[in-house]
């Protein structure tokens, strides 16, 4: 497997408070991993470092072969294969899911309407809410917002997706809807990044486990050596106060 993502020595500061420390990581290729800690640990920080929502002040992160720098166009390349899914699923209000998953492949990749409407057609399917593409983001579920952002992502056709607590603003009952489409997506070798708590999940799906406190990684370990038998006592103590 080749590497698609390796961040090395990635150091990022809010003002004077730094929320990512020596920060190294490589990404295969089809890898999926799972990000855990604690709040404010720096796991969102450093997803959205990945493709520059938030920019990191030393280190390098190179994505597919484009180094992350201050070349907007190689920025752009990066975003047009980085998928990202956030926690408050950030559909425009006043679109229709169709439109919300249509706009950046017309605007971005140029595609006709058609074709783009064609692809954002499959994507729903894909996530199992075509019925509801011409409705808008307030009438549906959070589950199904949810899933419509998952599609929208797809609709770039991604390399790679990103999930920054995909789940943690949903109600318990629509947790289980998003997770299978996220399920789906990791058994078709989407390269995955995904900050959670849902451990089920990440039992499931993880190649490799990532716990980070205080702006580093204290631990990365296969997902079964994570749980059975987790080296830090800091990943320890985590993982006793939330399994």
């Amino acid at each position: 497997m080749s590497k698609i993502i390796e961040l090395k020595k990635v150091n990022k500061w809010f003002d004077k408070f730094q929320v990512l420390k020596d920060i190294d990581l490589e990404v295969n290729q089809q890898e999926k991993i799972v990000i855990c800690g604690p709040s404010g640990s720096g796991k969102s920080t450093l997803i959205r470092c990945i493709n520059r929502l938030e920019e990191h002040q030393e280190g390098n992160i190179i994505v597919d072969g484009n180094e992350l720098s201050e070349n907007t166009k190689n920025i752009e390349k990066i975003r047009a294969e980085v998928g990202m899914v956030f926690q408050q699923f950030n559909l425009f209000p006043h679109l229709s899911i169709l439109d919300n998953c249509t706009l950046a492949p017309i605007w971005v990749k140029k595609l006709p309407k058609k074709e783009a409407e064609k692809i954002a057609m499959e994507n729903l399917e894909r996530v199992q809410i075509a019925d509801q593409a011409r409705k808008f983001p307030g009438q549906l579920s959070g589950g199904q917002q949810q899933r419509s952002a998952i599609a929208r992502a797809l609709c770039m056709t991604p390399k790679i997706m990103l999930f920054d607590e995909p789940t943690s603003a949903l109600d318990p009952e629509m947790i289980k809807e998003v997770l299978d489409v996220m399920v789906d997506l990791a058994k078709g070798g989407m390269t995955m990044i995904v900050v959670t708590h849902e451990m089920g999940f990440a039992k499931e799906v993880a190649d490799n486990m990532i716990f980070m406190d205080e702006g580093r990684i204290v631990e990365k370990a296969r997902t079964k050596d994570f749980f059975d038998n987790p080296k830090s006592d800091r990943t320890k103590l985590f993982l006793s106060q939330i399994l």
